[in-house]
């Protein structure tokens, strides 16, 4: 039953794949077997042409892109979130099922092996073996277990692992050597311990697979409100850990504004400067001694903005010092600055799928009008219907459109190509190829055959030689 929800919930997913080459094939069958028997000819000596007999068809294909693009809006999203709490429904209600016979399995952070599953939902287990890591991915921590159980429900986000009849042991770690040659480790024996094993909210880490793809769940207001937010949210940090960067660098200063009320004072009466300089503005400095006072008969000494190497105004052992400190310096800001752009193109990644899959459901709609005009009009000029060269043309013609898309999406996924350029450049390029095969159709002229090609070529290496001699 499970297996069988999961084909179900599938299937619209699998339907994006297969309705493009689906409409590109019955458009080369239909309209080659109308060629091969000379129906075309008929409707032509008729007074009909190739867009008119085409019309109820274009008529069809466009009812058809909507539908297409209502699918795509609204039924794969729905499939998409049946299958995410599926999954989040198996792991939950049969834990079990990621656990292995006779060998180590990852779970929930930890590595376990037992020799048997037996009972309801495979929830007892036999002769338990659990190896905990550290975070320095350290095995410090060995259970073993004569029997368990799993305890879970769909209610709860824990799931409960109960052994009995064990064995506990524990590295553990001290600092001081002499501590920690006196107890090297922790050993006990129990009757029953239970464990609480928290479910990974999956949506919520960015690492996780299906957090990748969970732009395939929304619909396309969705996707619009999440984009910004997601603009946003990425601006935000960045800005703020720019600012973080600027302070810890020290550049960048702002220097303080004067106020010119204060000058116009010192010019009107006499006053006591408390201190030895005073800024007059950002490229001067009012030298003065502490005690005297200014008047307006009194000469400021305004001193020159200093331009040399700020090195020369330090000893040498300082200088060096202070060299020594700005590498320091900028390698703990480039450690920094790495550590928060794996972060961050995780971020703009998701972002951009967003993008992606916004234009690849207007994308989808309209590459089955495109591909339409692609297949109808080359099975009128190859004029050859059944499952035979129009099979192999359809087939060839869908895994280029296909393999482009594909290409365009990883390259548009990871930044290489803007992501709207990904979504339509397999339909773009199918574009031209479908008005030039219509414009050969309606003219009623073939397709440029390999030999003629080759002829031209021919004679054209013939007009050289002759002009040659």
């Amino acid at each position: 039953m499970i297996i069988g929800k999961f084909f179900f919930y599938m299937m619209p997913s699998l339907t994006e794949k297969v309705l493009p080459l689906t409409v590109l094939l019955a458009s080369i069958l239909t309209f080659g077997t109308f060629a091969e028997n000379y129906e075309f000819a008929a409707m032509k000596a008729s007074g009909i042409s190739l867009q008119r007999s085409m019309l109820s068809l274009i008529i069809f294909m466009v009812l058809l892109g909507g539908v297409t693009f209502y699918f795509a809006n609204n039924v794969i999203p729905a499939s998409e979130q049946k299958i995410y709490n599926m999954r989040r429904n198996i792991a939950k209600v049969k834990p079990a099922a990621a656990i292995e016979k006779g060998v180590f399995s990852d779970f929930e952070g930890m590595s376990i092996k037992v020799d048997d599953k037996y009972g309801e939902k495979d929830r007892f287990l036999k002769n338990v073996i659990i190896h905990q890591k550290t975070d320095a991915n350290v095995n410090s921590t060995v259970i073993k277990a004569k029997t368990g159980e799993l305890i879970s429900s769909e209610e709860s986000e824990l799931i409960q692992l109960v052994l009995r009849d064990g064995h506990y042991y524990r590295d553990v770690e001290n600092k001081d050597n002499s501590t920690k040659r006196k107890y090297p480790f922790a050993k006990s024996d129990f009757d029953i311990y239970r464990m609480n094993i928290e479910v990974p909210e999956m949506d919520q880490d960015l690492e996780e697979e299906n957090v990748s793809n969970r732009e395939k769940m929304k619909n396309v207001s969705r996707l619009i409100k999440d984009m910004d937010s997601i603009e946003q949210d990425n601006k935000r940090i960045v800005t703020a850990f720019s600012k973080n960067i600027v302070q810890r660098m020290g550049a960048f200063a702002v220097l303080p504004k004067i106020d010119s009320s204060i000058t116009n004072r010192a010019e009107e009466k006499p006053h006591v400067v408390p201190s030895t300089k005073e800024v007059i503005d950002e490229n001067t400095v009012l030298d003065t001694t502490e005690g005297n006072s200014l008047n307006s008969n009194t000469e400021a000494k305004i001193a020159e903005p200093f331009t040399g190497d700020i090195m020369e105004l330090f000893k040498d052992y300082q200088q060096g010092q202070i060299i020594n400190a700005a590498k320091n310096s900028v390698s703990n800001i480039m450690t920094s600055v790495d550590g928060k752009k794996n972060e961050l193109d995780k971020r703009y990644e998701i972002h951009r799928r967003h993008i992606f899959s916004l234009h690849d459901k207007y994308a989808l709609a309209l590459s089955c009008i495109i591909l339409f005009f692609v297949g109808a009009p080359l099975g009128a000029i190859i004029r050859k219907g059944g499952i035979g060269l129009p099979m192999v043309i359809a087939i060839l013609l869908f895994l280029a459109y296909y393999f482009i898309g594909v290409f365009a999406e990883n390259y548009s996924y990871k930044g290489n190509i803007h992501p709207i350029v990904g979504a339509w450049v397999s339909s773009m390029i199918m574009l031209p190829l479908g008005v030039y095969l219509t414009q050969r159709a309606t003219a009623d002229r073939g397709m440029m055959s390999f030999g003629n090609g080759i002829d031209k070529i021919k004679r054209l290496f013939i007009k050289k030689a002759k002009s040659e001699e």
